[in-house]
């Protein structure tokens, strides 16, 4: 594959990388990977051919025969060449981030490097940047597009959170707990319900509910639009069986009791 002093559409570069797996040049990885039936590793890369000169040669920054650079940020470790982006090579996470460093942090219970605004102000599920998005099923952990964390500590791809949110859905897709704060919602909703009564027939209709956002069970009034959580005030409830109908009223009246007829106590002599 050609190479140019601009790199590809993923990196800007001026070298193409040799696959230690087939032993041929590609740009970079995703380039590879997209053509071959196979996958590159990018830390067992260990030659590099110059996009300048077209000299092969040990993976380094600088041409060892043009001394054209070839990324002006490298990584021994990813073999990462770039533009510069801020990025710092995160060990425990074992890839490259873009920063700048400063301004993240590594969870190692999540084990994902966060921003420095979510530092013991964000829900830790272990090992969360290893599964894949439950939007798109694709890899978070080595993606080149940011995850977003949900307020339940699930991720999804910053883009994937977007798309979910222009499609009306608001909750994460793993959990079902709310993705974001929807208090202005469930008063909208309150309104709607109250400016839509049931019939007649339904009016005093219970169901019991489990609640998405607290996992509170309550029975609650039933309504088409939706039902309330009395815990939480939520409406992202799900119903636990079936209606449970008012107790019926016994339309029978009592008998009337019959009025005892007056005798006339007078006698006539």
């Amino acid at each position: 594959m050609a190479a140019t002093e601009v790199g590809c559409e993923h990196y800007v570069r001026s070298c193409l990388l040799k696959a230690p797996c087939c032993g041929k040049f590609y740009v970079c990885r995703l380039c590879h990977d997209g053509e071959e039936n196979h996958q590159m590793d990018r830390f067992k890369v260990r030659e590099v051919k110059c996009a300048a000169c077209n000299t092969i040669q040990e993976a380094q920054q600088t041409c060892k025969e043009c001394e054209v650079k070839f990324g002006e940020y490298y990584c021994n470790i990813c073999h990462l060449f770039d533009k510069d982006k801020k990025q710092y090579h995160c060990q425990p996470c074992g890839i490259c981030r873009i920063g700048p460093r400063e301004k993240y942090f590594h969870c190692t219970k999540c084990n994902l490097c966060l921003a420095t605004d979510l530092k013991d102000n964000h829900k830790c599920v272990e090992n969360v940047s290893r599964q894949n998005c439950p939007v798109c099923m694709e890899d978070i952990h080595t993606s080149r597009i940011g995850a977003h964390v949900l307020s339940c500590g699930h991720l999804l791809h910053k883009t994937c959170f977007e798309d979910m949110c222009r499609t009306g859905a608001y909750r994460c897709p793993l959990c079902m707990h709310s993705a974001f704060n929807m208090e202005e919602f469930w008063e909208q909703r309150d309104m709607e319900i109250a400016q839509s009564p049931m019939p007649t027939e339904y009016q005093d209709t219970k169901v019991k509910i489990i609640c998405n956002d607290c996992q509170a069970r309550c029975t609650v009034a039933f309504h088409v639009l939706g039902m309330k959580c009395s815990s939480c005030g939520s409406y992202n409830t799900a119903q636990d069986g079936g209606l449970i109908a008012p107790p019926a009223i016994d339309a029978r009246q009592p008998a009337e009791q019959p009025l005892e007829e007056e005798t006339d106590a007078q006698h006539h002599e």
